[in-house]
């Protein structure tokens, strides 16, 4: 056998071990050959008594809005002991070059792309992140990052002061380093003056449009990421709300709702889900099932849905993932990355949970009803 086929051959087996793998170990992934866009897989747990959507969310590496709309229905504050919880941990990589930090503004995920380790092995490490509302919008285009800093003094600019003044909250000139600081413990500056990837004393806002234009990460994700990631660093921001991707021979679209803007809801039209499969297939979508994408895009559930036509028996006997491996044979049919049509449930053997690193003390209030 060639080496190139053996590695794709080992690479194709990896997902197998990403499902019994912690929460921590779950934001790197081996990164895929050029013609591979899919990273990760979907899972499912079960909620303990006091957890809440959010808790869960943190636990598994996810943001506030992927959990939500992975969960329709679901109480995102009590969803009650046994529930079973969706986590859309597998993701389409954005549609730019594999290198440095690429943040996606649609989808609230940044994704790392360090250079290869002394085994030639590449990584690609994804976090959720939180982006600017819609008065403090985060900026599109490439820039780098120029510094990095532990414990970073906050010095809010006037525009925020005269915001938190406005409500009756004075800030200071300087807010030092520490635990209350809104920058958190770590942060990362960008050439873009005044933006930063930072770490925040308000974890349970990750994967929501609050900030004031900063990337903000949990801490413990931007911990890690400090560690790995050096100056100098190319930062890409790009808006792609659909993102089209292989694997397996088969096409996958992951649809995300816009970002309001305006207090205006808007959605994904099919006319943009189309324009991102021709750039990844040519014109003619060929082998692209026209009701399979309308339904992705419809849902926007932020989970890689298969578009192709469905293949020939020959072909789902080849397909991944390969009979009796632990990857659930099925997910409610919106969920469903594998198959065309729902198949009778099966029970599901719940994802290993790890020690949480926080307590649910954290969620004193709920702001974000």
């Amino acid at each position: 056998m060639s080496n190139s086929f053996l590695k794709r051959l080992h690479w194709l087996l990896l997902p197998l071990s990403w499902l019994t793998a912690s929460a921590a170990q779950a934001t790197a992934y081996p990164l895929p050959p050029p013609d591979v866009d899919v990273i990760g897989q979907v899972k499912v747990t079960y909620a303990a008594k006091d957890d809440s959507l959010i808790d869960i969310a943190r636990r598994y590496g996810l943001g506030y809005e992927e959990i939500i709309h992975a969960n329709p229905g679901v109480d995102r504050w009590a969803p009650g002991q046994g529930t079973l919880i969706v986590l859309p941990t597998r993701y389409i990589l954005p549609n730019t070059p594999r290198e440095g930090v690429v943040l996606n503004i649609a989808e609230m995920r940044l994704y790392y792309y360090p250079k290869a380790g002394a085994d030639g092995q590449q990584m690609v490490h994804t976090y959720p992140v939180s982006i600017g509302r819609m008065d403090w919008k985060t900026p599109l285009g490439a820039t780098r990052i120029i510094a990095k800093e532990v414990d970073p003094p906050w010095r809010p600019p006037a525009s925020i002061k005269a915001e938190h003044a406005a409500q009756g909250d004075f800030l200071p000139d300087v807010v030092p380093g520490g635990p209350d600081n809104p920058l958190g413990r770590r942060a990362m500056r960008l050439g873009v003056p005044g933006y930063l990837i930072h770490s925040t004393n308000k974890p349970y806002g990750i994967g929501m449009r609050v900030t004031h234009g900063c990337v903000r990460m949990y801490p413990e994700d931007i911990e890690q990421m400090y560690e790995i990631t050096p100056v100098g660093t190319t930062v890409r921001l790009v808006d792609q709300p659909v993102k089209v991707g292989r694997f397996n021979g088969e096409l996958f679209v992951e649809s995300h709702e816009p970002l309001e803007e305006e207090n205006l809801s808007i959605k994904v039209t099919l006319d943009q889900a189309r324009e991102a499969i021709i750039a990844k297939t040519g014109p003619d979508m060929p082998g692209v099932d026209p009701t399979a994408l309308e339904v992705a895009v419809e849902q926007a559930s932020g989970i890689p849905v298969a578009v192709s036509i469905a293949p020939s028996s020959n072909q789902q006997a080849a397909a991944y993932p390969p009979p009796g491996s632990r990857v659930p044979t099925y997910l409610p049919p919106r969920y469903d990355p594998y198959h065309r049509a729902p198949m009778p449930a099966t029970p599901y053997q719940p994802a290993p949970t790890a020690p949480p690193a926080y307590r649910s003390s954290y969620y004193t209030s709920r702001p974000y009803q």
